[in-house]
């Protein structure tokens, strides 16, 4: 039997690699950039084991030998990264709090706040806003709140839907007013309380092939997501998230994303720095004067 403790090689076959890149980017349209291939070992050591594979090697010969679907799955949820902590990058969710939120409540007439967090992972970023708006029920209360977030990978969101949290997790982030407040002890684990729960729709989805939004939102979240995608493929997920988006609508994006040069779907937020508004459709008159003088 194969020694499935001994440490990465560092002797990453290619062929392998390309086979397993390849098959993450046909299913999610991630591309595994230089930094991450080389943990590529690393990150399939739990489906090696799991599998009876001594290597990488392995692994790709079966599953170029016989489709199965259990193993595919388990090497895509094993090569997406699914980092995320709670109120991750602060100065958003202080914006949020400040400023987009009360701002979405002033024009929301209709007393419906619609939220997608997209590219989800295992929820931390979806809970977050839910304390938010929890903390703050005062204004919210009597409100039709309604918070999509979806992930590619089905271990993420069966993790994010469950709502259990390690200590390491809760610690990285929330404040421990929020612990207290808005969790459970669950064995060893902290678990988000039933009412945080509710207010969250945990779906699995693709962004390429997405099922699971509907209509428009007032915020959309899509951060720290694009950045594994080609450029081609980030213009279809900001045509995705601007077809999802009404003309009062705020896209938030990750520090070192942007929407230039990827399309013109989104502009620069008039109000909010950092956010991002949809951008206006031309008139059809400028759109013919536009062309004419091309």
């Amino acid at each position: 039997m194969a020694d499935m403790s001994a440490a990465p090689t560092g002797r990453l076959n290619q062929g392998a690699a390309r086979l397993l890149s390849g098959m993450l980017e046909a299913r999610t349209g991630q591309t595994l950039s230089e930094g991450r291939a080389w943990r590529m070992e690393t990150a399939l050591r739990p489906v090696l084991r799991d599998h009876g594979l001594a290597d990488i090697d392995a692994l790709a010969a079966r599953l170029l030998r016989k489709s199965d679907a259990d193993l595919e799955k388990a090497v895509i949820d094993a090569l997406l990264n699914n980092e995320s902590s709670f109120f991750r990058d602060l100065q958003i969710f202080d914006m949020l709090s400040r400023q987009i939120l009360p701002h979405i409540h002033y024009e929301r007439q209709d007393r419906t706040l619609r939220i997608w967090s997209a590219g989800c992972s295992t929820g931390q970023e979806a809970y977050s806003i839910a304390i938010q708006l929890r903390n703050d029920w005062a204004r919210w209360n009597g409100w039709r709140i309604e918070i999509l977030a979806t992930d590619v990978s089905s271990a993420a969101i069966e993790r994010a839907r469950a709502g259990a949290f390690s200590q390491m997790d809760v610690q990285r982030g929330l404040a421990i007013g929020d612990l207290i407040k808005w969790f459970e002890p669950h064995g060893d684990d902290w678990r988000a309380s039933p009412e945080l729960r509710r207010m969250i729709d945990f779906r699995q989805d693709n962004l390429f092939d997405p099922a699971a939004p509907s209509g428009e939102y007032d915020l959309l979240l899509c951060r720290n997501v694009l950045l594994y995608f080609t450029p081609e493929r980030r213009q279809v997920v900001l045509g995705l998230l601007a077809r999802h988006s009404h003309a009062r609508s705020v896209l938030l994006l990750g520090a070192g994303e942007t929407v230039i040069g990827q399309g013109d779907d989104f502009i620069a937020h008039p109000e909010f720095r950092g956010g991002y508004a949809r951008q206006a459709p031309l008139p059809a008159h400028a759109v013919g004067r536009v062309r004419r003088v091309g």
